[in-house]
Parts: C-alpha cells; sequence; structure tokens
C-alpha cells in the first residue's frame, strides 16, 4: 500500500467512532501494537524535540525503504507515533518527504490535542520527515 492508501484507511478507522474518548481509546491500543525501538536507540540522539513527554524513533534503511521503530513514556503520544509510523514506515524516502499529512487534520488529531501534544505532533513528523530526507541521498 502507498502512504495515501494507509492514511485513507486510517481516516476510515477513525470515523467509525462516534465520539473522541472512543477514539483515544483506540488510539491507545494502536500504541500498544506499536513496533517497539531496540533498548540500544532509546537514547537522547533519537529523541524529538518539542515533546512534553519522551519519544524516541529511530529509522533503518532495508531494500530502499525507511522503517520505523519508536517508543514513548506516554500511552496517548504512543498512539500518536504509532499512527505516524504506520502511515509512513517501509516507504521510499522520497515518497514520505513528498507525503501530504492533512489525513492528521481530517481524522481531527490536532484539534482534540493540548497545545504541547499538537506541537510534539509537529515534532514527530518533521523529524520522519528528517530521516526521510537523510537517507535519500542513499537511495538516490
Amino acid at each position: 500500500m502507498n502512504i495515501k492508501e494507509i492514511q485513507n484507511d486510517i481516516v476510515d478507522e477513525f470515523s467509525m467512532f462516534d465520539d473522541w474518548m472512543q477514539r483515544y481509546e483506540y488510539m491507545i491500543d494502536l500504541g500498544k501494537s506499536l513496533p517497539l525501538i531496540e533498548a540500544q536507540y532509546k537514547t537522547d540522539d533519537n529523541i524529538i524535540k518539542g515533546c512534553q513527554s519522551k519519544v524516541w524513533v529511530h529509522a533503518d534503511l532495508k531494500d530502499n525503504k525507511l522503517v520505523f521503530t519508536a517508543d514513548s513514556d506516554a500511552i496517548i503520544t504512543k498512539g500518536i507515533i504509532a499512527i505516524l509510523i504506520r502511515a509512513f514506515s517501509n516507504q521510499k524516502p522520497k515518497d514520505i518527504i513528498d507525503a501530504d499529512t492533512a489525513f492528521i487534520d481530517e481524522i481531527g488529531l490536532k484539534e482534540h490535542l493540548s497545545p504541547t501534544r499538537a506541537n510534539g505532533l509537529v515534532s514527530m513528523i518533521k523529524q520522519i520527515k528528517l530521516y526521510a530526507i537523510a537517507y535519500q541521498t542513499q537511495v538516490g
């Protein structure tokens, strides 16, 4: 699946829930299924700057695609990064760089987060795109 198809699936899944309490519960469940970062990558170098809680993201290039792993010490934040990892992991760096993130607004995530969590979300997206830019040079 390409990024847009995955994003559309995420939007469809969130639209099944009537209220934000159900959506938060769903995000928490997504966080529990997150491919966890290996302990060796839980370093200051991999912490997302600008997040209120600790969020670690690591990327590896496999078969010209970026594979992300992550973790957080907060359950909602772990759900947020799980959504982003699902949308962008196993994709080519150029596709990640070019990807639109409007699906975040479509599910209403930003407007239902505290200002500090919303800033953290923007920082997570920025870091994922920075990894893609860094690895793009290796793919060519």
